[in-house]
């Protein structure tokens, strides 16, 4: 992901959806194309603090499979 910083950044300050991943850590979903996402796992260690365990870009995302924890589109 190297030369994608202000991208990754980007997900997860303004992205399209968040989704639970494993032991607490949050995927945040921006998308690139119809069918393409740029993934971004982290952790919130508080409100203010928290760090990014990996970044990379997929096509195997199914929302319709996953536990949406925030959709903008809903709120």
């Amino acid at each position: 992901m190297a030369g994608y910083q202000n991208e990754v950044l980007s997900c997860i300050e303004e992205p399209d959806y968040i989704i639970a991943g494993y032991n607490k850590a949050l995927i945040a979903l921006k998308k690139i194309k119809a069918k393409k996402f740029l993934a971004v796992v982290y952790k919130e260690v508080s409100s203010i603090d928290g760090f990014i365990i990996t970044a990379y870009f997929t096509s195997k995302i199914k929302l319709e499979k996953q536990k949406i924890l925030w959709n903008p589109k809903k709120q």
